[in-house]
């Protein structure tokens, strides 16, 4: 156990041992519970509000309600299965179930909007199939984006990444059948109350709303709908985006102002990117009033000169001690050590040596075995060294040397130095008197991050964008879809990597994570703004980008709020682990939001010459489009018919 003493007005005492950072990370888990309950109550209200409608019948506050606890189901059922498979449940893990909250929010709104685009007149069934054919589509193919991208994240070499992408997309496949199976039955019973127009919370028959009805009574009629088009009542919000929102941005100056205000955040998360930080800060791994979190602290402010005390671990069983010669051979290795720039100078602390120490104590050692080893037991208990030599049986099996460190404040530091001693015992292994020698300290585990970390984000980040190219490209008919969806998620990715470097976030096995989802969401809100434009039947550019803004925009807000609800109260939790998962979901959604309903559908204009998908003479008659299926397919958030 380490222990620091600040002497001022009274004494402070900052401690550590070999066991608290296992035992903080056990400890973090314990406030999971309540803020997944805060969370939890969250995503209830907003879904209902966004469900609320002012028509006693057609409202859907228990489908609201209902979506959420499908959600949470998959949750449990998920870790439930896992856990019983035995699969390791990692720190980062915790942070799955408000992300999954926030998913199972998102394809409920994409089945309500779904359902309310049907024909308030057909029987349920029929309503029930016309949703599933459209919704059921877009919720299957989102989901599989989603697990994919995470089923990459299962081949990088960090466990904890592993198990996050595990649990995260086991959970997702949760989602999406709790979704299909217990949410649509729910959906079509309320549908039968719907059929029978009956109040959302009494379930009494209530007077049917006028005929042109747009508002209704909450609390006395309902039952109101869309007589031209036989659907439930457009959203105030729909009618904003097309009538204000998208005349408003289609303006030639307006576009002009766009496309400065996307230059600016390309200058801007370019430069974040090239100030971005690679490495974890070791107190980070425990909350902000834990003892570890002071130890770490305490020892930045007063030691930060000093590096960890590097072990040096001889396992060759048939190492010669005793052999002059092969002391020799062992002095010159250790000399290789301490000429490394990072190893101190000072010959005080510098070097810990058992063997050393022995030679002194033993004052005439000679190339004998048995008079080497006649007073090492003795000599190991006094000199408080039984702790570095394994002496059983007359036979040393292994035994350990240490080399203080010095000049240790970066993650480069860290990284050269992990990479130094590894290769100084490579050397020694080369001697003529070969020497097996392993180079070891506990914050190794964290330094190996930083040797691969940004080549491994790299990486997953090319393969992941590749597949989801592949994906785009089979199930849309049209290449412009797939080029702007490949385009923003390289825009979105650079912006969410810039700002996340800009918010004081460094890259490391977390960040990574995150990193990994940033590109399934950039899909999700992508896809569908480019599919819309191009398969617009309106005759100019700018009309196809209202068109598809007046289709998409709405949802687009419901999924983003939705999202940012499940992941909100991590803002305020006191892990370092959380507040970096909150950051980078905040950036990806915002980012993607505004690539979604802002910077796409601008660009997207300037190439208005690419008109509507081709197949034929259909007609204005959308549904006769076979493709047309798969426009929602691409995305979480559902076409919506005119």
């Amino acid at each position: 156990m380490t222990v620091f003493f600040s002497f001022f007005r009274q004494v402070n005492v900052s401690y550590f041992t070999s066991v608290s950072r296992q035992e903080e990370l056990e400890a973090t888990l314990d406030f999971v519970i309540s803020l997944f309950s805060i969370t939890y109550c969250l995503a209830i209200s907003i879904s209902i509000i966004f469900c609320l409608r002012f028509d006693c019948v057609r409202t859907k506050v228990w489908v609201a309600v209902a979506g959420v606890i499908s959600a949470g189901m998959a949750v449990l059922s998920s870790f439930g299965l896992l856990l019983l498979c035995g699969i390791p449940f990692a720190m980062t893990v915790a942070t799955v179930p408000f992300l999954i909250l926030g998913i199972g929010v998102d394809d409920m709104f994409i089945m309500i909007s779904c359902w309310q685009k049907t024909k308030v007149h057909d029987e349920v069934e029929e309503r029930i199939a016309a949703t599933y054919k459209e919704a059921a589509v877009s919720i299957t193919i989102t989901t599989l984006t989603d697990v994919l991208s995470f089923y990459v994240g299962l081949f990088t070499p960090f466990h904890s990444v592993q198990s996050f992408c595990m649990y995260a997309s086991t959970a997702i496949l949760f989602c999406y059948f709790l979704n299909i199976m217990f949410f649509g039955a729910c959906l079509a019973l309320n549908g039968r109350r719907e059929k029978g127009n009956k109040n959302w919370l009494t379930c009494m028959e209530v007077p049917k709303a006028n005929a042109g009805d747009s508002t209704g009574n909450i609390c006395c009629t309902g039952g109101a709908f869309n007589e031209n088009t036989g659907t439930d009542l457009e959203m105030p919000m729909d009618l904003f985006f097309q009538k204000h929102y998208g005349s408003f941005l289609t303006k030639t100056w307006v576009k002009m102002f766009v496309c400065l205000l996307y230059a600016g955040y390309l200058a801007v998360s370019i430069y974040g990117c090239s100030q971005i930080q690679e490495g974890l800060d070791l107190k980070n791994l425990a909350t902000d009033d834990s003892y570890v979190y002071n130890y770490y602290s305490d020892e930045d402010k007063y030691f930060s000169a000093y590096g960890p005390n590097v072990m040096l671990v001889i396992t060759d069983e048939h190492f010669q001690y005793w052999n002059s010669t092969a002391r020799e051979h062992l002095d010159r290795c250790l000399e290789h050590f301490q000429n490394l720039s990072m190893a101190s100078k000072d010959s005080e602390i510098s070097f810990i040596s058992w063997l050393h120490e022995y030679i002194k104590h033993g004052k005439s050692i000679t190339d004998n075995e048995t008079q080497f080893k006649s007073n090492l037991t003795a000599f190991l208990n006094s000199a408080d060294f039984s702790q570095d030599v394994s002496f059983t049986n007359n036979q040393i099996h292994a035994s350990r040397m240490f080399i203080q460190t010095m000049n240790f404040r970066t993650s480069v530091n860290q990284k050269e130095l992990l990479n130094a001693f590894r290769e100084t015992a490579e050397k020694c292994d080369k001697l003529p008197t070969p020497i097996n020698l392993t180079v070891y300290h506990p914050l190794f585990i964290y330094f190996d991050q930083f040797a691969v970390i940004v080549s491994n984000t790299i990486q997953n980040v090319i393969v992941t964008t590749c597949a989801m190219l592949v994906i785009s490209l089979l199930l849309t008919p049209n290449p412009l879809c797939s080029l702007w969806v490949t385009f923003a998620i390289a825009s979105v990715f650079v912006g969410v990597a810039g700002f996340m470097a800009l918010w004081d976030v460094n890259l490391d096995s977390v960040s990574m994570i995150i990193l990994i989802i940033c590109i399934g969401f950039s899909v999700d809100f992508s896809a569908h703004i480019s599919y819309a434009f191009v398969s617009s039947e309106k005759s100019s550019a700018n009309e196809k980008a209202i068109d598809a803004i007046f289709n998409l925009g709405y949802p687009i807000i419901q999924g983003a709020v939705s999202t940012i609800a499940g992941v909100v109260v991590l803002a305020g939790a006191e892990s370092y682990i959380f507040r970096t998962f909150f950051k980078i979901m905040f950036l990806v959604i915002i980012i993607g939001v505004i690539h979604g309903i802002m910077f796409i559908p601008v660009f997207l204009t300037f190439f208005g010459t690419c008109g509507q998908i081709s197949c034929g003479k259909c007609g204005k008659n959308k549904k006769s489009l076979p493709p047309l299926e798969f426009a929602s397919s691409l995305v979480r958030i559902p076409w919506r018919a005119e």
